[in-house]
């Protein structure tokens, strides 16, 4: 933006041009590979969306369809449909229930149970599969505390979130056992949890707003700059190396890129860069009914948590398919992950961290070893500075709306965000056919801003997921 000069501490940059390979864009949607609705830059737009992730599509969806607007929609994408975190994540879809605000524990529920019954409805093909329920296995004793801490508090205030959730003492050793978790030092597991390839279903989206001639969908078009139009007071410039486009609304769907767009949010939404590998398991292949987390407190030396993640893809044959799609070990990572915003590289050490620190903790019926990895990915999430999504209109700059930083959190929270950011734009009440109210929480606001400037920066704490655990559960 004009008023914002010079770069700042963690202002992202544009995506890297030359990516690391994610196993989930293995399979691009033909329709989507190289996709430009019209073969030159529209001059002009009603509304302008940068970015086409989980974000990005479900505003869309919600703007042509849901609300049925009769305006000129233009969808802006730096790399190729869903290339970016969306289409790197760790392909999970699980609420955070505990540990986090009661309204926004309700509001993932409700987004989660929003896309379960989409993907049945509209038969969509992404292999949604909803789990057994989603195990958070401790590896120390003093993290586990601190979570049924958390659930007690819970159970007083807000049953129902805790009804959701059961707690396994290390003194149920064989309930942990059938976990596949026996030398945890306790573990809870969420009973909403899903497991799906989260490219299929953005790209879903995307391709069935394609024949609406007021959709426009510029694949391969980084926007290099956003500022005020000199030429039409109220409207905004958008500048790319394909032209310039001018528009009185624009959404940043940009997630962890928001601040190369938008500094002043540099402070607010920082680029994190997380990796991940698709394991192979040892032979014979054993088949998990549940997701993953993997937490522990800092070890020795170290002054981050292990926060590990897993979901297994579906079994091809008896003894093929069924690769762990393992995320994690940031702790290990050049500066925690913090304020990086390149994809187009591994990090070594994280890379064989992931490869052979998976058996244990969980339990996988063969040896302690190093297992090979198909595909070894990363991808770049926004991390928020209070931990909740950003999502509303920008105080500073009217007409931009921002919809991002989930803290590692987009999947089960970005779809009706972006259901109700679109509401917000054009000028429409936030909820509606049953869908959950956008938590107070997420609203974008001065004094949430002055707020956020507050507390402690995300590179004095680490940024961390695992910080949740140790929050109050009432939200008070």
């Amino acid at each position: 933006m004009a008023s914002d000069t010079g770069p700042r501490t963690n202002q992202a940059g544009l995506p890297s041009a030359n990516p690391t390979s994610s196993y989930w864009l293995r399979e691009p949607n033909t329709l989507l590979l190289g996709h430009r609705s019209t073969s030159d830059l529209p001059e002009e737009a009603d509304i302008v969306i940068i970015g086409s992730g989980i974000t990005g599509a479900f505003a869309a969806r919600s703007l042509l369809q849901d609300y049925s607007c009769n305006k000129k929609v233009v969808m802006l994408e730096a790399r190729e449909a869903c290339g970016g975190a969306t289409g790197r994540n760790g392909g999970h879809c699980q609420p955070l229930v505990y540990g986090t605000n009661p309204a926004v524990a309700a509001f993932e529920l409700e987004t989660f149970s929003f896309l379960e019954r989409l993907v049945r409805d509209e038969n969509i093909d992404c292999d949604w599969i909803t789990l057994s329920g989603g195990v958070h296995a401790f590896m120390s004793t003093p993290l586990f505390q601190t979570a049924v801490a958390q659930i007690d508090s819970l159970t007083k205030s807000h049953p129902f979130l805790a009804s959701q959730l059961e707690v396994i003492l290390r003194t149920n050793p064989s309930k942990l056992a059938r976990l596949r978790a026996p030398n945890c030092h306790g573990a809870i597991i969420q009973k909403t949890a899903a497991s799906l390839w989260p490219y299929k279903l953005i790209a879903h989206i995307l391709t069935s707003l394609l024949p609406n001639p007021n959709f426009n969908l510029q694949t391969n078009t980084p926007v290099l700059s956003l500022s005020p139009s000199p030429s039409s007071p109220g409207k905004h410039q958008i500048i790319t190396p394909r032209g310039t486009l001018t528009t009185p609304k624009v959404l940043l769907a940009t997630n962890g890129y928001t601040s190369h767009l938008l500094p002043s949010f540099s402070d607010l939404i920082v680029p994190v860069r997380g990796q991940i590998s698709a394991i192979v398991p040892p032979s014979p292949v054993q088949t998990l009914t549940h997701s993953y987390l993997f937490a522990a407190d800092p070890e020795k030396g170290q002054h981050a948590p292990r926060d590990d993640y897993l979901v297994q893809r579906p079994m091809l044959a008896p003894d093929s398919g069924g690769e762990m799609i393992y995320g994690g070990g940031r702790r290990l990572a050049l500066q925690l992950g913090l304020g990086q915003y390149t994809d187009d590289e591994l990090e070594l050490k994280v890379a064989h961290y992931l490869k052979s620190n998976l058996s244990p903790p969980l339990d996988l019926g063969g040896k302690d070893e190093e297992l090979p990895a198909t595909y070894e990915w990363t991808g770049v999430m926004g991390y928020s500075r209070d931990s909740n999504a950003w999502v509303g209109e920008v105080p500073s700059h009217r007409g931009i709306w921002v919809c991002a930083g989930y803290t590692g959190h987009g999947m089960p929270s970005a779809a009706l965000s972006a259901r109700a950011v679109a509401a917000q734009m054009l000028g429409l009440p936030e909820s509606g056919q049953g869908h959950a109210r956008l938590p107070e929480e997420f609203k974008i606001t001065e004094e949430r801003i002055n707020r956020a400037r507050q507390g402690a920066k995300l590179e004095d704490c680490g940024g961390w997921e695992g910080a949740y655990f140790s929050g109050p559960a009432d939200g008070e």
